[in-house]
Parts: structure tokens; C-alpha cells; sequence
């Protein structure tokens, strides 16, 4: 089979749904949403804006555009998308180093950069020392270890500040959760 013919598996990151009362969102709409752009076997996870989908070769392009535009036309709100494929979610997961400082995989985060030349943005902040939290910077993403919370720190609201709107976050149990959704073989 011809690989550019191959349905790929993404995972689409929707930044700012579902936080407080602002921007309401149910996942089956999500859900019907992304169907409705021809992106197959979609699934969501928990009520944040994750969503797992396969895209067919001809469906390609510029996949979080697409999704951006029907949550404004459909829901009527606005919020930044951020896509990954599979392969780009198992590559942040492979590469966190701060799992031996980890210890609570809720306060471990994960920051995916919208644009991946923002982390030369970041690249003053690993000169600091943060401690007892800590960043390490992958290819898309800034890995922050945050022991008190994201509220509480500093080094959260120092990388937040840096990026303006164009991120979004999730714990490390949620991202490996994804990975794991994702992680089916491509056909």
C-alpha cells in the first residue's frame, strides 16, 4: 500500500475549552464536529479538548485550521487548536527527561508550542535554576515539573508569560493517556 494512501492518526490538543464556565463544550459535538470534517474513529478524552481521530491521505493539510474554523462557525466560540500526529505525540513522550524527578504525574506538564520555533523563546529560562521545579525543553514542547501545581509556580507563570496564547498544557497522565489512544498502527 502506497504510504501517502495510509488513513494517519492525530491527536488534536483544543486550548481553553471546558476551563471555569467559559467556553462550554460537550465532547459528543467535539465528537460530531471532527466526524463531520471527514476525520474518522474519533474519539475524546476526559472534558478538556482532547481529541483522537484518523485523517485519510486526501484530508491532509492543515488540520488544525480546519478544526479551528468549524469550532468558531459550529459552537460560536473561539479557542486555538494544536495537532499532532502519533508519531510526533510518541516522540514527546520519548523524550522526557524529567520523569526521575516526577513524582506525581498530575504536576508533571507538558506545554505544546503551536509554533515549534517559539522554544528558542524558552531556551533563557533552562539557564535558571528553578528549583524544586524544573524544565527541559523537547523539539515542540516545554516538560515542567511543577511539585506545588501550575497555579502556585513561578516557572509555569515565567514559560506562560513567554508564549502569549499560541500553547496549550496537559499532565503527563493525560498526554500518556493520549499516546496510548493514539499508539494504534496506522492502515
Amino acid at each position: 500500500m502506497d504510504s501517502g494512501a495510509v488513513n494517519r492518526r492525530y491527536v488534536a490538543l483544543i486550548r481553553g475549552i471546558n476551563v471555569g464556565r467559559a467556553k462550554r463544550v460537550a465532547m459528543a459535538d467535539l465528537r460530531a464536529l471532527v466526524e463531520d470534517l471527514g476525520y474518522g474513529e474519533v474519539r475524546t478524552l476526559l472534558n478538556s479538548g482532547n481529541v483522537v481521530f484518523r485523517v485519510p491521505a486526501a484530508r491532509r493539510g492543515d488540520i488544525a485550521g480546519r478544526i479551528e474554523k468549524a469550532i468558531t462557525a459550529r459552537l460560536g466560540i473561539s479557542a486555538r487548536v494544536i495537532v499532532l500526529s502519533a508519531a510526533d505525540l510518541a516522540a514527546v513522550v520519548a523524550g522526557n527527561r524529567l520523569g526521575p524527578v516526577a513524582k506525581d504525574p498530575s504536576r508533571l506538564l507538558v506545554t505544546v508550542l503551536k509554533n515549534p520555533a517559539d522554544r528558542k523563546r524558552l531556551v533563557p529560562l533552562t539557564r535558571r535554576d528553578w528549583a524544586p521545579e524544573a524544565l527541559s525543553l523537547g523539539v515542540r514542547v516545554a516538560y515542567l515539573w511543577c511539585p506545588e501545581g501550575m497555579i502556585a509556580s513561578p516557572l509555569a507563570d515565567a514559560v506562560f508569560r513567554l508564549l502569549g496564547d499560541a500553547w496549550t498544557t496537559r499532565n503527563w497522565a493525560t498526554l500518556t493517556k493520549l499516546h496510548r489512544l493514539a499508539a494504534v498502527p496506522d492502515r
